[in-house]
């Protein structure tokens, strides 16, 4: 027996061994051609593209606190650690990064605390360590094979440095995918102060990557709100640099150098924005006539509503949850709070892995159009105690309350699509009452006193960035829109835009999409000169008018 058994052991510690798993070596693209129906002459850009101004504000309306009392909390000189709520919990909390070689507790000495130089001898930066530049330039290497129409643009226009003169400081989510951004308006005659817009989303070494190329980077991983507002100002308050356009992601950049810096704010030429947030920010501004820059509204783009939030979210909802739970999907039960693209995305990437999926609205147009995609309609009262997943993406708060959490079944994994984490009521569930057990990064179980558990992803912030990366195709037409508003903004001549929010001209939004036709190899039919006149177009353009709704 002892002999067998002995055997037995052998085969198990044989069948244990680690099998080393081969490499794998991304391919490098071969630049992308683009069609003559997309070449355009950069020097014509601005003339080319007209703006619609509009007064409308944005539907779905987000009620912020009183314009005075957001703004009189500024940080304070106290712990770098506060727990206390920044003046945009959407910017500071709703998102994170897992696509990073780094965690933030790696090294809890604070990056505002060590002095560091690149290799040009320039310190004019903040970031977790500058010795993982290296690893950060491979990081924006493979970004650059996906995103081969913003390097189409960048290689087109810079001989002619379209923004040559522009001092552009900018507040986004720090990313390889933002990197490829940030060197292509450098190469088209900008300089460029960066910082992120939320405290979890920067990916270190990227940071780091962009600081060793001479960028003024300002930012890390895992930043205290203290160190939010201070890597805000030291983008924007700086000797002998002053900045004349801004790209904003949540709208804490715009409103920082609007309150504390009104002289420079009034220089502004142009500010470009891309958030639901960001441009309700922009909207509340204009209204109350205190809005004295034009202002581009990237958000409302079709290129960024339909791609970024539809077919974006279709494919990191599902990555997002794999990587955290490893959830099989088939036979699920899955509740969706909100319709809107992000909602349509979710929902159907859901519905084709065989998942039972719920839908909640308060718009019955979206109400209507989930019905006709096969989706049940219901309160989320009537399911909350059947469901296994709820989703939130609506932008709005306490969309998942503390009573509803307390009505889930075991097991139930709850995370936020939305904007911010206002969407569940985290706060909440931070009671005595209740054991919070960190299971991996980004993945709580939140433990009743009966020993139901919650699985809460991100702690409500945003999945996809929190838990996942998303798609790096998808951030390439999201970068090609901004670069081409600052371009215009940067360009236009005095008069065509006033103090207002204007929304993307089509021509824009067309040409964004045909520079990335030719990554499917697609080719356009062209009018003939009869079809146009019939259906009173111009054969290059624009085909739809900015009432189409696509």
């Amino acid at each position: 027996m002892s002999e067998t058994a002995g055997e037995a052991k052998a085969e198990v510690k044989q069948a244990s061994k680690e099998v080393k798993e081969s490499e794998n070596v991304a391919e490098k693209y071969s630049a992308m051609t683009v069609s003559k129906n997309s070449e355009i002459n950069m020097g014509e850009l601005s003339s080319a593209f007209s703006a619609v101004p509009t007064h409308k504000p944005v539907k779905k309306q987000i009620q912020f606190v009183e314009e005075k009392q957001e703004f009189s909390r500024f940080p304070t000189k106290t712990g770098r650690r506060s727990l206390s709520r920044s003046i945009s919990q959407s910017s500071t909390d709703s998102y994170s990064s897992a696509a990073s070689y780094t965690d933030s507790s790696d090294d809890e000495t604070s990056p505002r605390d060590k002095t560091q130089v690149n290799s040009k001898g320039s310190s004019d930066f903040c970031v977790k360590n500058i010795k993982q530049a290296e690893f950060g330039r491979r990081e924006i290497e493979i970004a650059e094979q996906d995103m081969s129409a913003l390097i189409s643009l960048r290689k087109r226009a810079q001989s002619e440095k379209p923004l040559a003169g522009a001092k552009i400081v900018g507040c986004t989510h720090i990313t390889a995918q933002t990197a490829v951004l940030i060197e292509t308006l450098v190469a088209l005659g900008a300089q460029c102060r960066w910082t992120a817009c939320n405290i979890y989303s920067t990916q270190n070494e990227v940071a780091a990557a962009l600081a060793e190329r001479g960028v003024a980077v300002f930012a890390w991983k895992g930043e205290s709100e203290d160190d939010f507002w201070w890597c805000i100002d030291c983008c924007v308050n700086t000797e002998g640099w002053q900045p004349n356009m801004i790209l904003d992601d949540g709208g804490d950049l715009t409103h920082w150098v609007y309150k504390k810096y009104p002289n420079v704010f009034k220089k502004i030429r142009g500010i470009v924005e891309e958030s639901v947030t960001g441009v309700h920010r922009l909207y509340q501004l204009s209204k109350a006539g205190k809005l004295c820059v034009p202002a581009m509204n990237v958000n409302d783009s079709v290129t960024k509503q339909k791609f970024d939030n539809l077919y974006c979210c279709r494919e990191s909802i599902l990555d997002g949850l794999k990587r955290t739970t490893g959830v099989m999907f088939g036979g699920k039960q899955v509740v969706v709070c909100g319709y809107g693209e992000v909602g349509k995305g979710c929902s159907a990437a859901l519905k084709a892995l065989g998942a039972v999926v719920y839908v909640t609205e308060i718009d019955p147009i979206c109400a209507l159009q989930a019905c006709m995609d096969g989706f049940r309609v219901v309160k989320l009262n009537e399911v909350i105690r059947l469901v296994d997943v709820v989703i939130t993406c609506t932008g709005n708060k306490n969309v998942v309350t503390r009573d509803q959490l307390d009505r889930m079944k075991n097991g139930c994994i709850v995370c936020n699509m939305g904007h911010s984490n206002t969407e569940i009521d985290v706060a909440s569930l931070r009671t005595p009452e209740l054991t919070w057990e960190r299971v991996r990064s980004q993945v709580d179980h939140v433990i009743w006193p009966d020993g139901k558990r919650v699985i809460l992803l991100a702690e409500g912030r945003l999945l996809n960035l929190s838990c996942s990366t998303v798609p790096t195709f998808v951030l390439s037409i999201t970068a090609t829109t901004q670069a081409l508003a600052l371009i215009e903004l940067y360009n236009a001549p005095d008069g065509r835009y006033k103090q207002d929010v204007y929304l993307l001209p089509k021509k824009m939004d067309e040409y964004v999409a045909s520079l990335h036709l030719a990554t499917f190899d697609a080719h356009l039919t062209e009018l003939t000169d009869e079809q146009a006149k019939y259906l009173g177009l111009n054969k290059n353009g624009p085909f739809k008018p900015n009432y189409y709704r696509y």
